[in-house]
């Protein structure tokens, strides 16, 4: 029996490693199937999703194997609901016909088994369903190389994004953002690329977090090269994640399709630091479009490294975040954390404080003359201060804490 001109005998072992046993023929032939397309569409191929979704991924490429004209496929798409054009057709066929072969797809499969990767498709438990929200954008596979764990929490992740070449300003502020964010329960997202996202995952590491990298290449060559010892972490806690199979190369379009991943995996965007030019503000504009909250870090207004931040704060709606919990609010699951409340000094406890040394100690009538008092409204107000910890009472009179620390 063959499958897709392919000997059954040979695919169905390898669909089994990568995407589970006890799967029938049909399930063996969707997966191989969404398998062979990732490598045929380029990421975020429309025509591929509205191919997929009203033929079903076996359909679809049934009729490309077949050869079956681009008339006969278009009828098909339209009568179930597709939104396309013959031209649609005609172009997209064309430009996938030269990567129909069937010795890259087991190529790839082969490649993946032996690194361990996981084929996970739409039909399966762990998918992340807020990707379903790009529509016929939607990846059509994933493959996955960690812990199903790590995707299972997505639904509760925060994106940290920014530019690669960050300033150390903005590695401290996104390794305690990082952190603080993975202490209140969340995931962190992010794509593997030095500066900005380097630190996300290595922050989230080092709290014993889950964090998880979208790469714009397979997830068996790692990309940058030399964050291949932090990946090889990331695979051992987290997860490492691509639509594309196992050997394609990274490509600037395929970097700029992973950032809409990033974004719809998501439940917020946060951009840490950013050029005017970053790709990170690519990652913003998929959140701002896909509806889903967006968040940027202000920094100092002579710094070029920040004028993307701002950008976002002025033009685009970004709501301006400076710390974890500001940016844990943002999230649907988040709950904006309660200000401290610090009362402020009143009138009198101004002019009282005023009157006071930190050094020299005072008697409370010379308090009450000097802040224009009576010396029972000092003396009062005297007790107050010192229960707040603000004033202390020594054996020649009052002095001033420099310190307020509350008294228990």
């Amino acid at each position: 029996m063959t499958l897709f001109g392919l000997d059954e005998k040979v695919v169905a072992p390898l669909v089994r490693v990568v995407a589970g046993d006890g799967l029938s023929t049909e399930q063996i032939e969707d997966r191989f199937a969404r398998a062979s397309w990732t490598g045929i569409a380029e990421p975020g191929d429309r025509m591929a999703g509205e191919l997929v979704a009203a033929l079903g991924a076996s359909s679809a490429l049934a009729s490309l194997v077949e050869g079956l004209a681009s008339e006969a496929i278009c009828e098909s798409v339209v009568a179930r609901g597709g939104d396309v054009s013959l031209d649609d057709i005609e172009a997209a066929v064309a430009r996938w016909r030269p990567r129909m072969t069937s010795a890259a797809a087991v190529t790839a499969l082969q490649q993946a088994a032996r690194f361990s990767v996981r084929l996970l498709v739409p039909a399966d438990l762990p998918w992340p369903v807020a990707l379903d929200d790009l529509g016929p954008h939607a990846p059509l596979a994933l493959w996955i190389r960690g812990n199903e764990s790590a995707i299972t929490a997505l639904d509760r992740s925060i994106a940290l994004v920014g530019a690669r070449a960050a300033t150390g300003y903005g590695e401290h502020v996104t390794m305690e953002a990082s952190a603080g964010l993975v202490d209140r329960g969340y995931a962190i997202v992010s794509g593997a690329a030095y500066g900005i996202d380097g630190m996300a995952h290595r922050a989230a590491l080092a709290s014993s977090g889950q964090t998880v990298a979208f790469l714009a290449g397979g997830v068996d060559r790692f990309y940058p090269s030399g964050h291949d010892e932090l990946l090889t972490r990331i695979v051992a806690a987290g997860a490492v994640v691509s639509e594309l199979p196992c050997g394609s190369a990274p490509t600037r379009w395929r970097f700029l399709q992973r950032n809409r991943l990033i974004a719809a995996a998501s439940g917020a965007t946060i951009v840490l630091e950013a050029g005017r030019r970053s790709g990170s503000l690519n990652t913003a504009g998929h959140a701002a479009t896909l509806g889903r909250p967006l968040g940027a870090v202000p920094g100092p207004v002579t710094s070029a490294a920040s004028a993307g931040c701002h950008r976002l704060i002025q033009e685009f709606d970004a709501v301006c975040v400076t710390n974890a919990d500001e940016m844990a609010a943002l999230h649907p699951l988040g709950v904006a954390a309660e200000p401290e409340s610090v009362p402020l000094p009143s009138s009198t406890q101004v002019r009282v404080l005023d009157a006071l040394s930190t050094r020299a100690p005072r008697a409370t009538a010379d308090i009450a003359a000097r802040s224009g008092l009576s010396v029972s409204d000092a003396q009062s107000t005297l007790g107050l201060l010192e229960l707040d910890g603000a004033v202390v009472e020594r054996e020649r009179g009052w002095i001033r804490r420099t310190e307020r620390t509350p008294r228990p």
